[in-house]
């Protein structure tokens, strides 16, 4: 694979540490950012966006700033809004938050989608 990942983590997050303790007993190349201090840019969302098809796969439904704002008024923004709201504040975003390449991203950890796209 060519290139490094890049994983927008939490260090508190107990599924991403699960993440990059996979990453690492496979050997897997990867830069690690802190995603509530620096968070995926909006071009990155939109490209994952893009990628996943959906955009309810990148927000953080259990999170508290996901919470705070409400199911319904995240649904109700447009595409656009949802993106800005996202890069604004990284624990909107689902985690781990993976970008493969330009074109391949990966939100949340399930270890048999993370072996395809990675492995594959």
């Amino acid at each position: 694979m060519a290139g490094t990942l890049q994983v927008y983590s939490y260090n508190r997050c107990s599924t991403c540490r699960k993440a990059l303790a996979w990453l690492i007993e496979r050997g897997i190349a990867h830069e690690v950012h802190d995603i509530t201090l620096n968070p995926p840019s909006r071009d990155v969302l939109a490209a994952a966006h893009k990628c996943l098809g959906d955009r309810k796969l990148l927000f953080n439904t259990s999170g508290q700033s996901y919470r705070a704002m409400g199911a319904a008024a995240v649904k109700a923004l447009s595409d656009d809004e949802a993106l800005d709201a996202l890069a604004a504040d990284g624990k909107m975003i689902k985690r781990p938050f993976v970008a493969v390449d330009e074109s391949t991203f990966l939100t949340g950890f399930k270890p048999d989608l993370w072996e395809s796209a990675l492995q594959g």
